[in-house]
């Protein structure tokens, strides 16, 4: 007879069916897509095809497309820029380190097998540009104050102020 304790002591079985490809061998390939064409032009449709996975299997693995990124990004920095931090911590001198993380970065990022200077984007994979909408989407400037409700608590307010123009010399036909 077996016993409670064994069952409960065995690590919970994953749901739904086991992964069919390699999550690191995925994840690089998605680094690459990212570094060659930038976040924006990067489709699902693209990162799928890139991964050689189906869509279903990129959102059950990774989430969505931000997700994944955020996760390439982590990937990108411990296997590609690291040298920085290894300059900063064992060089003698700002200098030197300075000097050491431009050699290494030219090694590493024309190495064999990264994007070249003919594909769109040259530089590594950076976050997505954050969009604004709404009203302080045309040159206003958004600001947050808490305000305290009478009988609730606190919540974010947002208001939009404009920038200021700067001020016109007399004789100046107006806008």
């Amino acid at each position: 007879m077996v016993s409670s304790d064994s069952r409960a002591s065995r690590p919970p079985r994953p749901r739904g069916r086991p992964r069919s490809f390699d999550r690191a061998t995925a994840l690089e390939k998605a680094l690459m897509a990212f570094w060659e064409n930038g976040y924006e032009a990067t489709s699902v449709s693209d990162l799928t095809r890139a991964m050689d996975i189906g869509a279903p299997s990129l959102y059950a693995a990774f989430g969505d497309k931000r997700s994944l990124f955020e996760e390439v990004v982590q990937v990108y920095g411990a296997r590609y820029g690291a040298f920085t931090e290894r300059a900063l911590a064992e060089e003698p001198t700002a200098r030197a380190a300075v000097e050491r993380t431009l050699r290494e970065a030219a090694v590493e990022y024309t190495a064999p097998g990264r994007p070249t200077a003919a594909s769109s984007s040259t530089r590594p994979p950076t976050a997505p540009p954050r969009r604004s909408s709404g009203p302080c989407a045309s040159g206003a400037t958004r600001t947050s104050r808490r305000s305290k409700a009478v009988s609730g608590p606190t919540s974010p307010r947002v208001s939009c102020r404009r920038r200021p123009t700067p001020p016109r010399s007399p004789g100046t036909p107006g806008r």
